[in-house]
Protein backbone atom coordinates (compact mmCIF):
# COMPACT_ATOMS: atom_id res chain seq x y z
CA UNK A 1 0.00 0.00 0.00
CA UNK A 2 2.56 2.61 1.12
CA UNK A 3 5.84 2.09 -0.61
CA UNK A 4 7.55 5.64 -0.38
CA UNK A 5 10.26 5.38 1.96
CA UNK A 6 10.65 8.70 3.22
CA UNK A 7 13.89 10.26 5.41
CA UNK A 8 12.96 11.51 8.56
CA UNK A 9 15.52 12.71 11.15
CA UNK A 10 16.04 11.49 15.01
CA UNK A 11 16.39 13.47 17.88
CA UNK A 12 20.21 11.67 17.66
CA UNK A 13 20.45 13.29 14.12
CA UNK A 14 20.57 10.35 12.51
CA UNK A 15 18.61 9.39 9.62
CA UNK A 16 16.08 6.86 10.04
CA UNK A 17 14.00 5.35 6.99
CA UNK A 18 10.71 3.93 7.01
CA UNK A 19 10.52 0.48 5.86
CA UNK A 20 7.07 -1.06 6.44
CA UNK A 21 3.48 0.27 7.91
CA UNK A 22 0.62 -1.94 8.33
CA UNK A 23 -2.55 -0.93 9.44
CA UNK A 24 -4.02 -3.32 11.71
CA UNK A 25 -7.88 -1.70 11.81
CA UNK A 26 -9.31 -1.46 13.90
CA UNK A 27 -7.23 -1.61 16.52
CA UNK A 28 -3.41 -0.07 15.73
CA UNK A 29 -0.94 0.93 13.32
CA UNK A 30 2.46 -0.84 12.96
CA UNK A 31 5.42 1.03 11.50
CA UNK A 32 8.86 0.01 11.27
CA UNK A 33 11.88 1.91 10.37
CA UNK A 34 15.31 0.80 9.46
CA UNK A 35 16.96 1.52 12.31
CA UNK A 36 15.31 -1.65 13.67
CA UNK A 37 12.52 0.10 15.85
CA UNK A 38 9.07 -0.89 15.15
CA UNK A 39 5.91 0.94 16.67
CA UNK A 40 2.48 -0.16 17.37
CA UNK A 41 0.42 2.68 18.08
CA UNK A 42 -3.04 2.21 19.41
CA UNK A 43 -5.90 3.57 17.46
CA UNK A 44 -6.43 5.84 20.75
CA UNK A 45 -3.55 6.99 20.77
CA UNK A 46 -3.16 8.16 17.58
CA UNK A 47 -6.52 9.63 17.90
CA UNK A 48 -5.40 11.86 21.05
CA UNK A 49 -1.97 13.04 19.10
CA UNK A 50 -3.69 14.22 15.95
CA UNK A 51 -1.31 16.40 14.54
CA UNK A 52 -4.70 18.59 13.13
CA UNK A 53 -6.84 20.63 15.04
CA UNK A 54 -9.91 19.61 15.44
CA UNK A 55 -13.17 21.49 16.65
CA UNK A 56 -14.07 18.52 19.10
CA UNK A 57 -10.96 19.18 21.35
CA UNK A 58 -11.64 21.08 24.56
CA UNK A 59 -9.69 23.33 25.50
CA UNK A 60 -8.87 23.62 29.38
CA UNK A 61 -6.52 26.13 30.37
CA UNK A 62 -4.59 26.36 27.20
CA UNK A 63 -4.28 22.44 27.20
CA UNK A 64 -5.63 20.09 24.15
CA UNK A 65 -7.87 17.82 26.00
CA UNK A 66 -9.41 14.80 23.84
CA UNK A 67 -11.71 12.83 26.04
CA UNK A 68 -13.85 9.43 25.93
CA UNK A 69 -11.53 7.99 22.82
CA UNK A 70 -10.51 4.70 24.38
CA UNK A 71 -12.69 2.50 22.18
CA UNK A 72 -12.07 4.24 18.51
CA UNK A 73 -11.17 2.79 15.85
CA UNK A 74 -8.85 3.38 12.22
CA UNK A 75 -11.28 2.49 9.46
CA UNK A 76 -8.64 3.12 6.83
CA UNK A 77 -5.40 4.69 5.93
CA UNK A 78 -4.79 6.71 2.51
CA UNK A 79 -1.58 8.19 1.73
CA UNK A 80 -0.73 11.72 1.42
CA UNK A 81 1.79 12.60 -0.65
CA UNK A 82 5.19 10.37 -0.16
CA UNK A 83 5.56 11.66 3.30
CA UNK A 84 2.58 10.15 4.90
CA UNK A 85 -1.24 9.02 5.45
CA UNK A 86 -4.66 10.57 6.64
CA UNK A 87 -5.56 8.24 9.24
CA UNK A 88 -9.84 7.88 8.82
CA UNK A 89 -11.23 6.95 12.21
CA UNK A 90 -14.49 5.90 13.28
CA UNK A 91 -15.95 8.88 14.84
CA UNK A 92 -15.81 10.14 11.68
CA UNK A 93 -12.65 12.40 12.60
CA UNK A 94 -10.18 12.24 9.40
CA UNK A 95 -8.19 15.44 9.08
CA UNK A 96 -4.90 14.35 10.58
CA UNK A 97 -2.17 13.90 8.41
CA UNK A 98 -0.17 12.10 10.11
CA UNK A 99 3.63 12.12 8.54
CA UNK A 100 6.52 9.41 8.82
CA UNK A 101 8.61 12.10 11.28
CA UNK A 102 6.05 12.03 13.63
CA UNK A 103 5.10 8.64 13.67
CA UNK A 104 8.87 7.90 14.87
CA UNK A 105 8.43 11.05 17.09
CA UNK A 106 5.37 9.25 18.56
CA UNK A 107 6.44 6.15 18.45
CA UNK A 108 10.07 7.20 20.31
CA UNK A 109 7.70 9.16 22.95
CA UNK A 110 4.46 7.08 23.39
CA UNK A 111 4.58 6.06 27.27
CA UNK A 112 5.73 9.82 28.30
CA UNK A 113 2.80 10.62 25.72
CA UNK A 114 0.06 8.10 26.73
CA UNK A 115 1.17 9.22 31.04
CA UNK A 116 0.81 12.88 30.21
CA UNK A 117 -2.56 12.45 28.30
CA UNK A 118 -3.79 10.40 31.41
CA UNK A 119 -2.40 12.64 34.51
CA UNK A 120 -3.98 15.65 32.01
CA UNK A 121 -7.61 13.90 31.95
CA UNK A 122 -7.84 13.11 35.65
CA UNK A 123 -6.52 16.70 36.46
CA UNK A 124 -9.58 17.89 34.55
CA UNK A 125 -12.27 15.03 36.02
CA UNK A 126 -12.03 13.68 32.51
CA UNK A 127 -11.72 10.03 31.27
CA UNK A 128 -10.44 7.46 28.69
CA UNK A 129 -14.24 5.93 28.38
CA UNK A 130 -16.71 7.28 26.28
CA UNK A 131 -19.69 9.08 28.02
CA UNK A 132 -21.77 6.50 29.94
CA UNK A 133 -19.48 3.89 29.96
CA UNK A 134 -17.18 3.10 32.95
Amino acid sequence: MLAAIRRMTTVAGKAARLTRFSLHAPKHVEVEFDDGRIFKLSAEFLRINSPAVDGKIRSIGGEKVISGRRHVGIMSAEPVGNYGVRLNFDDLYKTGIYSWDYFYHLGSNKFTLMRTYIKTLKKYGLNRDPRGMK
